[in-house]
């Protein structure tokens, strides 16, 4: 302190205060979880939740036999050949849906931003308030949506993917536009280099990364709701998986949810090591 040695006395003259009790009237995170806590207590009570018959004998009995017709997958060849076009329909659903949000939320990412301090950016809360509202409503309900203009088929399962991810996706490359380092920006702009060149040489080469990660993970997510997305008449496993649960066809849907889980594992582990390749 100061250069001078520090003595026992001087620690009673430092301004530490006692912790704070565990509970203090004036603590507002305090009052936030007991709210919370609350209406946890509240959602049990109100909801009529059967735990008596859930686990009844009869209930496991039931449960019995469907995990065991579901650990039998069929293994027809000519089912097994159109699960995999089903397989690869998904496939195609969710990357062509994760090329289309990627492409349409950077064009809506730009407006979005605020590229530098001075920038008056007008468009910036219409197209944030369109973002918001693009990924608001779930992949389902835009499938059901454009199933009415689109009609049944995968093509309307990859426009609802395209249009909740560009929500998604929009408002993220939005943020990542605006946390980038401005100083190469502002080097530019000094020499009075257009905004357009500004963000093409100063500005994406730093996000580039941040972009390709964030579309990667997106696409992860797209696998999974493709796969889902079937059940509303998308295509893909979703709707081989729709048909055979409907007639409870135990041994298909075992197969399609096999093809479902390989599916997702090979995406993932597709998208980790070129996340891992592009972190270096």
């Amino acid at each position: 302190m100061n250069g001078r040695t520090a003595r026992p006395g001087d620690a009673a003259n430092l301004p530490f205060k006692a912790p704070p009790p565990i509970f203090h009237a004036r603590c507002l995170a305090c009052w936030v979880m007991l709210a919370v806590a609350l209406l946890v207590a509240a959602s049990f009570l109100t909801l009529d939740l059967q735990w008596g018959s859930f686990f009844s004998l009869q209930s496991m009995q039931r449960m019995g036999r469907f995990i065991g017709e579901l650990l039998a997958p069929s293994t027809d060849a000519t089912f097994l050949g159109r699960l995999v076009v089903a397989s690869a329909e998904t496939l195609a659903m969710s990357a062509l849906g994760t090329l289309l949000a990627a492409a349409f939320g950077l064009l809506l990412a730009l407006p979005a931003s605020r590229t530098h301090a001075d920038d008056r950016a007008p468009a910036r809360s219409p197209t944030r308030l369109l973002l918001n509202a693009l990924r608001s409503i779930p992949e389902l309900v835009w499938a059901a949506l454009l199933i009415v203009s689109a009609g049944l088929g995968p093509f309307a399962g990859t426009l609802a993917l395209a249009m909740h991810t560009t929500g998604v996706l929009g408002r993220l490359f939005a943020e990542a536009i605006e946390n980038a380092p401005p100083v190469p920006g502002f080097a530019l702009r000094a020499q009075g280099v257009g905004e357009g060149r500004v963000f093409l040489y100063a500005t994406l080469p730093q996000i580039v990364p941040q972009l390709l990660s964030y579309t990667l993970y997106r696409w992860e997510n797209n696998i999974r709701a493709a796969a889902v997305l079937g059940v509303v008449g998308a295509g893909g496993l979703g709707q081989m998986l729709s048909f055979h649960m409907g007639l409870f066809q135990m041994s298909e849907t075992s197969s399609i949810l096999i093809a479902m889980i390989l599916l997702v594992a090979m995406v993932d582990l597709g998208s980790y090591f070129t996340r891992r390749a592009l972190s270096r």
